[in-house]
């Protein structure tokens, strides 16, 4: 059986992406210990909130090395959802705060001039694919997936951008660069779609 630890550093609805992997007869840990992140198969860092406070609670809790002794040095699979995935950039413009920088690219605030869109962006929307790999294996147009967020991810090498989605203009919705993944959207609030991609990330 795989050993999935979900991260747990006050960020999160654990319970949610927990409850998902379960559904796929996989029990993941959650745990925010060294030796736990460090002893997993693939490590899975959700998140929904302030960026500057999610790095604060990494750092606070002491397990920004073993992180990256995990994902950088010994290359474990890791999954971010929503700000899970925009702390792994190097940078956000909220809170004006430096991330872990495991993948080159920014989280920047949506801005619209002259159109009346709400933010946070909120609701389902579908993934439009530009580089599919096994994460997105059986994933297409059809399949919608469940959005809340006001920061977007904007990556500097296209070649990392497995999908996009738009909200008046494209951002990135998925990213790969090698073993680090990253979606915006919560698949743990998907549905099956949802589940497909967790099964996808447990399979890899």
């Amino acid at each position: 059986m795989v050993n999935i630890v979900i991260i747990d550093y006050g960020m999160g609805n654990l319970r949610s992406v927990e409850k998902a992997f379960q559904r796929l007869g996989i029990n993941p840990k959650i745990s925010y210990l060294s030796d736990d992140i460090l002893n997993a198969d693939k490590l899975v860092l959700p998140g929904v909130g302030h960026f500057k406070k999610g790095m604060d609670n990494l750092y606070q809790l002491g397990i920004i090395d073993s992180l990256k002794e995990s994902v950088i040095v010994k290359k474990k699979p890791v999954i971010g959802i929503c700000l899970g995935m925009q702390l792994m950039t190097k940078y956000s413009e909220e809170g004006n705060c430096e991330g872990l920088g495991w993948i080159k690219a920014e989280t920047i605030k949506f801005s619209f001039d002259d159109i009346k869109l709400k933010i946070p962006h909120m609701g389902w929307n579908n993934l439009f694919v530009k580089n599919n790999t096994s994460l997105l294996k059986n994933i297409n147009e059809e399949d919608f997936f469940y959005f809340i967020h006001s920061y977007y991810v904007s990556c500097n090498n296209e070649k990392d951008i497995l999908s996009e989605t738009k909200y008046v203009y494209d951002f990135v919705s998925c990213f790969q660069r090698d073993n680090i993944f990253g979606c915006q959207f919560h698949p743990e609030k998907s549905h099956d779609a949802g589940l497909k991609l967790l099964k996808n990330f447990a399979n890899f």
